[in-house]
């Protein structure tokens, strides 16, 4: 990526809010705002009027770009919630591919947490009404795991590594034996 610059950052929170899906970013963003951050909060020696005014502009700048950046953070974060909400409610695998890392972590979290309380919510509702091998048990990926069926010839995944899942308890019990999942 060139270097990052206040007009850049600007242009993609326009774009973030413009458009519904979330948007691409270079892996590096945070890397390369926090460096942008640095550059500007050096404070210039020279004590001529317009270094001053340079100095000046450059803590404006900074100022700015963290209101900018606090923003960006809430639209993406609004949209990863609704990510996962419809991730949750659907049981499907949607792409991504446009999170951050930090990102990722946090959409699968909210999923997993979703997911979790969505079950035991419904299933504390029709107690009685539910097959003990309807029961769910929450689970980290060890490792990628492509797409499966399950006991009821239902499908599942694919699962990257690290992915939290809440999977019927028969199945996941089978993926901890083998080992390509431990529980949470």
């Amino acid at each position: 990526m060139a270097a990052l610059t206040y007009e850049g950052m600007y242009d993609l929170l326009r774009r973030e809010k413009t458009r519904p899906e979330i948007q691409k970013l270079d892996k590096t963003f945070l890397h390369d705002v926090r460096d942008f951050l640095k550059e500007k909060q050096i404070p210039h020696n020279n004590s001529s009027i317009f270094s001053q005014k340079d100095s000046e502009i450059s803590l404006k700048q900074v100022e700015n770009t963290k209101k900018l950046l606090k923003e960006l953070y809430e639209k993406r974060e609004t949209k990863i919630l609704s990510l996962a909400l419809s991730s949750s409610k659907t049981k499907s695998k949607y792409d991504t591919s446009s999170l951050l890392d930090e990102e990722l972590k946090l959409y699968e979290a909210i999923k997993a947490s979703l997911d979790y309380s969505r079950s035991n919510i419904l299933e504390s509702i029709t107690i009685g009404t539910k097959n003990p091998q309807d029961r769910l048990k929450q689970v980290k990926f060890l490792n990628p795991t492509p797409q499966f069926l399950g006991l009821g010839s239902e499908s599942y995944g694919p699962f990257d590594q690290d992915y939290i899942a809440s999977l019927p308890e028969e199945l996941a019990s089978v993926l901890i034996k083998n080992k390509r999942a431990e529980e949470i």
